[in-house]
């Protein structure tokens, strides 16, 4: 392996990739690996889409810059009317990003510059939840539950309220799922009254769980409870559909689920699928009209609504309706948690499956009824990294326990991935599953 030259996150380094099609990537040696996370969550529609690279060069050919200051651009407004589109009545205003810490960061200034324009100058308090992840960036870290990566850098932002994750499957109690939800929700009110309502801005939440949480879904109860108390108190809902949305979970926006309609909406990762770097703020009329009445939006980026990216989301869009991914997300969504599902019952060590749509993940613990976790020592959530790439099987790990412990894996394919597909992605995690259990002694 070459001396490198580029730095990450640590010294761990990979082979060095050849070319990718479909739900497959190649390395320089001429193995074959399956991306069972799509990247990080990113590539939905999968790798090198004739139609969208096709897109990409014919934009190629005509500009790839202009910055939006002096030029408006047509992919750029094509995008956006297409996500006005997909998006609930009202939510129709698109700023366009190149990343999701990006899009969260967005989303938080501008509904503090919505409360200023509108008068509301003493709201500025984001609540989250704990565990949570919205992005690396020091506003978006700000509203983020997870330790080890925020720990550092807390001297540089003022720490946002959080409230617990609705972990209902860690609960041991006797409410029905309907309640469970309910009970977490009211911890938000709580929350609002205890901070002082007129201080409190907003609540941000993925609408299913990303990276920090592993796939978490919260009773059907939850999300419009949420919705009810932060109308009650004229909080702003910021919904992360950074991961979520794009059609993973089976609908444009996993929030469409359960008919919440947010205020406002983070999007990135499998909005550009990977073909370039692209997010979005997707933003209420009204509140558009409120700050732009007042001045403008005093923030953005310099490849905001960039027209080789944008050509590229739109092109992703126009595959996810050709090729019905969101129904294909629904029902490989469904094949994919009966094989979890299966490995459950085999190894005792899985203490839950979860997920919607392609978005899932299972959660390795010590002892199912008491979900206590493996010993941290193990570093289960790199080890069994290791053994399904040993196997050619690409997948995602964290910490559950907000970063501190525990272990999940997301298994989330693309979103063009078939029933014979998902037989091989199982089949690896099976095997790997039980060399797992060999290697630390565990009983499956």
């Amino acid at each position: 392996m070459r001396t490198s030259n580029l730095f990450y996150q640590s010294r761990a380094r990979r082979p060095e990739v050849e070319r990718a099609e479909g739900i497959y990537i190649w390395d320089k040696s001429g193995q074959r690996f399956i991306d069972g996370s799509s990247g990080a969550m990113v590539s939905n529609i999968g790798h090198s889409n004739p139609q969208v690279l096709a897109a990409m060069k014919a934009q190629m050919d005509s500009a790839t810059f202009a910055y939006r200051l002096h030029f408006e651009n047509a992919p750029a407004e094509n995008l956006a009317t297409a996500i006005a589109e997909r998006t609930p009545e009202g939510l129709n205003k698109v700023f366009f990003v190149s990343g999701g810490s990006e899009a969260v960061e967005s989303c938080v200034k501008f509904a503090r510059q919505w409360a200023v324009a509108s008068g509301n100058d003493s709201r500025w308090k984001v609540i989250s939840r704990f565990p949570s992840y919205h992005g690396s960036t020091l506003g978006a870290l700000a509203i983020t539950g997870y330790g080890p990566l925020t720990d550092a850098f807390a001297p540089l932002y003022k720490e946002m309220p959080k409230i617990p994750a609705p972990t209902c499957y860690l609960d041991r109690d006797n409410l029905s799922d309907h309640d469970r939800g309910l009970k977490y929700a009211e911890m938000l009110r709580d929350e609002i009254i205890a901070q002082g309502p007129e201080t409190v801005l907003a609540f941000a939440m993925e609408p299913v769980g990303g990276a920090s949480t592993g796939a978490l879904v919260a009773p059907d109860s939850y999300y419009g409870r949420v919705r009810e108390i932060c109308d009650e108190f004229g909080v702003l809902l910021i919904m992360d559909e950074v991961m979520s949305g794009a059609g993973r979970t089976g609908a444009f926006l996993a929030s469409d689920h359960w008919a919440v309609r947010p205020d406002l909406v983070a999007l990135s990762k499998g909005f550009g699928a990977g073909y370039a770097p692209l997010g979005a703020m997707i933003a209420d009329e009204a509140m558009v009209d409120t700050v732009l009445n007042a001045g403008g939006f005093a923030h953005g980026h310099t490849y905001a609504g960039n027209p080789l990216a944008c050509s590229a989301g739109l092109a992703v869009l126009q595959e996810i309706d050709r090729l019905d991914l969101m129904a294909n997300a629904r029902a490989m969504g469904d094949v994919l948690m009966a094989g979890l599902e299966g490995l459950m019952d085999r190894y005792a060590f899985i203490g839950d499956a979860r997920g919607k749509g392609l978005l899932t993940a299972f959660e390795l613990v010590s002892d199912r009824e008491t979900m206590a976790p493996l010993p941290k020592t193990w570093n289960a959530y790199e080890r069994f990294v290791e053994l399904c790439y040993d196997r050619n099987l690409i997948t995602y790990s964290r910490r559950t326990r907000g970063g501190v412990e525990g272990d999940h894996f997301l298994v989330c394919p693309p979103m063009i991935v078939t029933k014979p597909q998902i037989d091989e992605i199982v089949s690896i995690l099976d095997d790997s599953l039980s060399a797992f259990a060999r290697e630390f002694g565990l009983e499956h």
